[in-house]
């Protein structure tokens, strides 16, 4: 299936994208006071832009669950105290998914992708991690996440972004360049079982002795490209995910890339250089998928800053912003799955 999109429709594609991928969205003390950016001005933003599903994440909200584990191989451990590092066999419970709010969106509608996983660390300790299938994020701080947000909200005549407002936007974040170099080239998937999930931001490496190494990582898989995704079916990921799971357990390398002095350590719109030093650290081992609604990872915050000794956060601005954010999400939804009154918040007039 070949895809073709004319010049406003690509500004809407772009614009659309850029609000819908990675969660990086949070409050950031004292950066607009007295009107300060909070996390629940954030997720009212991505409310606002989607319409309001009572009980779902506010972003990544169309998902499966799945779970396995993960082999390390011990290449990391040099680098590394985390217990999943060493060799031998590490749980996991995670969740594929797709960007945006709506879960009913089809599957084709936007080319990202989403990996969450939890750890569970033989030593009792936890990682979790939110991965997405693009290599670079569109801005760098909060406050510019917010403004593309809301840059990118539907036009209640169109129901799509006004490209006038989105091309103002791109044209005042020149660090957007990167991400929308890529987003020109990017076509929607068949499988989640074939897509490479990025950390984007980055983290350190706490050896044994205290040094601390700068990295970003990948799951890269170790199925074939599957190709763009079937027509006319707006749910083909979780099917061929079964399908495949049905012959056997996927799989994927997580491959850590070490930063060189003056690579942007807390700049996830930057990318590194392809040539920077990689470990193979070990085989992420997906055998079983579960519905969202019912499966293990429902009540999992993949919240990426809930690290085991030996992983530390970089100073990146989104990663507390994602923290907070998701934190705000996870309430509201607990709270209406639980049917607490006023948990569900009005739908916003221009998304009825």
């Amino acid at each position: 299936m070949t895809i073709r999109f004319g010049h406003a429709a690509r500004w809407a594609l772009i614009g659309g994208l850029a609000c819908v991928t990675v969660a990086a969205f949070g409050y950031v003390g004292g950066w607009l006071a007295p009107h300060r950016l909070t996390p629940q001005r954030l997720v009212d933003t991505f409310e606002d832009n989607a319409g309001l599903h009572p009980g779902y994440r506010r972003n990544h909200a169309k998902g499966v669950c799945v779970a396995g584990w993960f082999e390390g191989n011990g290449a990391a451990g040099a680098y590394s105290t985390a217990a999943v590092f060493a060799r031998g066999r590490t749980p996991v419970v995670g969740r594929f998914a797709l960007p945006g709010g709506n879960p009913y969106a089809a599957d084709g509608s936007v080319p990202i992708r989403s990996m969450a996983l939890r750890f569970n660390l033989p030593d009792g300790g936890q990682w979790r991690t939110g991965m997405n299938a693009m290599p670079v994020f569109p801005v760098s701080t909060p406050q510019a996440f917010y403004e593309q947000a809301r840059a990118a909200r539907p036009d209640p005549a169109t129901g799509k972004p006004d490209p006038a407002r989105l091309a103002a936007f791109f044209a005042a974040h020149p660090e957007t360049a990167a991400f929308r170099a890529w987003v020109k080239q990017a076509r929607p998937s068949a499988s989640y079982a074939t897509e490479r999930y990025d950390s984007i931001n980055a983290f350190y490496l706490v050896d044994a002795q205290g040094q601390q190494r700068a990295v970003r990582w990948a799951m890269v898989p170790q199925a074939a490209d599957a190709g763009p995704g079937p027509a006319g079916d707006p749910d083909y990921l979780a099917r061929d995910l079964q399908q495949r799971l049905a012959v056997g357990p996927q799989r994927w390398n997580l491959r850590i890339t070490f930063a060189a002095p003056g690579d942007p350590v807390d700049d996830a719109a930057r990318p590194w250089p392809s040539d920077r030093r990689t470990v193979d650290a070990g085989t992420l081992v997906i055998d079983r998928m579960q519905p969202q609604d019912s499966g293990p990872c429902r009540d999992i915050n993949y919240d990426p800053t809930v690290l085991p000794e030996g992983i530390a956060p970089s100073a990146d601005p989104l990663l507390a912003a994602r923290s907070a954010a998701y934190a705000d999400s996870y309430l509201r939804r607990t709270a209406e799955e639980a049917h607490l009154p006023g948990a569900a918040r009005p739908v916003p007039e221009a998304t009825r």
